[in-house]
This record gives structure tokens, sequence and C-alpha cells, in this order.
């Protein structure tokens, strides 16, 4: 399995307590570093895609989960003078709001796309996938709200890109058995885990977290790692 690499927010910060915040000029040279190496970002459609027609290699994935609205502002300018595509997930019922899930545990609080944002990402040729409704641990729920997670949350994002969405992210990385069947169930062709996933499948694919912290020797420790584990 090729490096897929999972971001959430890039922006400035004072503070960042979940460790999910990458200030633009770290991002803008880890996208530098993977461009030097010939290697290209690749949303998971595209990387997915590749996987199946045998022309992967030099190719890594890149997640964004959340929706966060410096996607649109900080990222996606990078990604484009790169000639790279991205994936973002987005939470369905919080568009145009806030990360309520964190904000309301007294953490950082921070603007979400909305959906003419993520239909705008969409044109730009970014993959937008589905990160669930409510950002709620799926494992936590009972077969019907799980059902609704997935369901509701992709027929939302599919009225407003327009087309299929092919995507799902587990909020919170947490996944067991049950919820990739329901994942698969539901009618997405792939979905995200985290490196710690003991479960991997096309409906469980791990990916390894970056932060702020992570520069060049960083980054190759990482791919290293990801290598010796995974085999790509």
């Amino acid at each position: 399995m090729p490096l897929v690499l999972m971001y959430h927010s890039v922006t400035k910060y004072d503070s960042d307590p979940l460790l999910v915040t990458v200030s633009p000029d770290r991002f803008a040279a880890q996208m530098r570093w993977l461009s030097a190496r010939g290697l290209r970002g690749v949303s998971m459609r595209d990387l997915i895609a590749a996987l199946r027609s045998g022309t992967a290699r030099r190719l890594v994935g890149l997640t964004f989960d959340d929706g966060y609205t410096d996607f649109a502002s900080e990222v996606v300018p990078v990604l484009l003078d790169h000639g790279f595509t991205a994936t973002v997930y987005p939470v369905t019922g919080e568009l145009g709001g806030f990360n309520a899930w964190d904000a309301d545990a007294g953490y950082p609080r921070k603007p979400l796309m909305d959906a003419d944002d993520v239909r705008r990402m969409a044109d730009l040729g970014m993959e937008v996938g589905s990160h669930s409704v409510a950002h709620r641990s799926l494992t936590t729920l009972a077969d019907e709200e799980l059902a609704h997670e997935l369901v509701a949350s992709k027929a939302a994002l599919e009225e407003i890109v327009g087309g299929e969405v092919s995507g799902f992210c587990y909020p919170y990385g947490h996944a067991g058995a049950r919820e990739v069947a329901a994942v698969r169930e539901a009618g997405y062709q792939y979905a995200c885990a985290i490196w710690k996933s003991e479960l991997s499948s096309l409906h469980a694919l791990p990916r390894t977290y970056v932060g702020d912290r992570d520069g060049s020797l960083r980054l190759h420790a990482k791919r290293l790692r990801h290598r010796m584990r995974w085999g790509s």
C-alpha cells in the first residue's frame, strides 16, 4: 500500500493541544519535500485507481479530515502549484459551522467549509469524501445510528458535488469489523482509518499522521516506517 498522509488543519495558530494543525509554511515545505523526491500527492480516488492499473509507484495519498476552511484558503493553492490533488472529508452536519466535537470539550474552535466551498473544491479537482454526519465515534452507535451517519452524509455530499462520493474516513479512526462492514454496505468503495488500524483493507486503509514538527528527517523516517510495515 502506498504512503497515505493524514492532515487536518493548515493555518497559523497560537494553541494546538490536539496536534491537528500544521502551519502554512511547514505545509508548503512538506509538499516541496515530496516534489523534490519525485513523489506526487494525489487524492485517494486517484491513488486507488492507480493501484488498480498498476501505476501507483511514486504516488502519495493526501487526506484532510474534517473540512476546515483553511483547506480552501491554505492547502489547495499549494497543491495546485505542485500539480497535486487531495481528498477532503467534511462533516456534513456541521457544514458552514465549526468543529463542535472538539470545541465543546474546550479545544480551539475552527471554522468549517460550507456547501459552496465544498462544491468549489470538487470543481478544482479535489476529491470530496465523507467524514460522517456528526463526527461521532461509530463504534459507540446503534446499528440504525451507524447507518444514518454513513448513508445520510454520502447522500448530502453527492447532492452538493453533483457526483458520486466513493470514500469515507472514520471519525477518530475508530473502526471495528462491524463498522467496516457497514461502510462497505453503504456503498463506499474505500475508507481511511489510521496507521494503528489492525483491520487494514480497502475499507480500513492505514494512514500516516503528519504534524507541524515533521520536517525532512521526520518525513523520511515516517516514509521508511510505512515501507517497512506495509511493503510499499
